[in-house]
């Protein structure tokens, strides 16, 4: 009896130490396998990112400042002018009218003139020998003033009737190209000194520039004279480089008053290098160089998570954890903290870091981590949920994608 108790004991105990070798053996199995990438030195530039089109600097929109029907046009879209080049005729019949009626006042107003001064002079004469009274004199006098006023408008009326009819032969005022021609021989130009009636529209193609939407969040970090990349659809895998020209002091809105309201800021760029191909309206991506920071420590943007901030006072030490008590005051403001993964002889460490500047790709590490140590960089669901500080991990390559044979 006693035998077969002591064998029931020891097949118990060769069975429980089985069981335990193949729990460890299975959890040696199931072990969490990530993704790294080493902290590596490297120069990193912080860009914002605007969309726009590419237009000339220098764009000059003609039109008339006279209303007329047009008589010439003397140039096509495509056309390259120079300036002072005449471009539009207006019919000068009713301006030519009117310069010649302005000269016939004129002509009556300096015989008034010459009228009215001959009888002020009579009429000093007589008043000094005392055959006029002071009252005739003044009468003579303001007769004299009135008839001087009159030639000056006559005059005015000149120079304006001469001015009209200048403004029936438009010429360019820049060298350029001509980009849209919006009338033709026979149309009504409506011309007004407030109001343009759009012509001819000419521009200078050898400046373009590049005119993007900044979004108000990243406006404050723009600065005249910041280095940009501009991507153009028209020219695909190409990159022109520009500078910074003029940053706009007033918002656009789309979508005011709902969810979807976005305020954007229109950053001009200069583009350094030209070419003959290039087209107002061509659509434009633009990244812009805010700051750069030289030879600092980058990780994976991907490498960057969060945790509670309890989490990290459990890995401090109880000790530790009881004097740096966040008052309940406090909690809310400063719940979650960035933090990395590194991982050591199969183990990853929990690291809590200090960010600078970041790119798409990078985030400048200020403190944390050291260069060459290896970071978790995935999976997303792992990094971000369930790996946590001390736990066994299994690296491994990650997949590169595959492409289908369509693609």
């Amino acid at each position: 009896m006693k035998k077969r108790k002591k064998l029931l004991i020891g097949i118990i105990v060769v069975l429980a130490i089985g069981l335990s070798i193949a729990g460890a053996l299975s959890q040696k199995e199931k072990l969490p396998e990530v993704y790294t990438e080493k902290v590596f030195r490297a120069d990193i530039t912080q860009e914002v990112t605007g969309n726009g089109r590419i237009y000339p600097e220098k764009e000059v929109k003609i039109s008339a400042r006279v209303p007329g029907r047009i008589i010439a046009l003397n140039a096509e879209e495509g056309d390259s002018v120079h300036a002072g080049q005449v471009l539009v005729r207006l019919e000068q019949e009713q301006y030519l009218a009117s310069l010649h009626r302005a000269k016939s006042n004129l002509m009556g107003a300096k015989a008034n003139l010459k009228l009215a001064k001959s009888e002020l002079e009579r009429t000093r004469d007589l008043y000094a020998k005392k055959l006029v009274s002071q009252a005739e004199l003044q009468s003579a006098e303001a007769r004299y003033e009135q008839a001087l006023s009159q030639l000056q408008q006559a005059e005015a009326g000149v120079k304006e009737a001469e001015d009209a009819l200048a403004k029936t032969v438009i010429a360019t005022p820049i060298d350029g190209v001509v980009i849209q021609k919006n009338k033709e021989v026979g149309e009504i130009a409506l011309g007004s000194e407030f109001q343009a009636d759009v012509i001819l529209v000419v521009a200078d193609l050898s400046q373009m520039e590049a005119r993007v939407e900044v979004n108000e969040n990243d406006i404050v970090n723009v600065s005249l004279g910041d280095t940009a990349r501009v991507e153009i659809d028209a020219f695909p895998d190409t990159t022109f480089l520009g500078v910074v020209s003029e940053i706009s002091n007033s918002a656009s809105t789309r979508g005011q008053g709902t969810v979807e309201e976005v305020t954007n800021f229109e950053v001009r760029i200069r583009l350094l290098e030209q070419v003959p191909e290039f087209r107002p309206g061509m659509s434009a991506t633009a990244d812009i160089a805010t700051e750069t920071h030289r030879q600092v420590l980058n990780v994976p943007i991907q490498a960057v998570t969060v945790r509670e901030q309890e989490t990290l006072k459990e890995k401090a030490g109880p000790e530790k954890s009881s004097k740096e008590k966040t008052p309940p005051s406090a909690k809310k403001k400063a719940e979650l903290t960035e933090v990395v993964f590194v991982v050591k002889n199969g183990i990853a460490e929990m690291r809590p870091v200090k960010l600078g500047l970041s790119n798409d790709s990078y985030y400048e590490v200020l403190s944390g981590v050291e260069e060459g140590e290896a970071v978790v960089t995935g999976p997303y669901k792992i990094l971000s949920r369930t790996l946590k500080d001390g736990q066994r991990v299994k690296v491994v390559e990650e997949p590169r994608p595959t492409l289908q044979a369509s693609e």
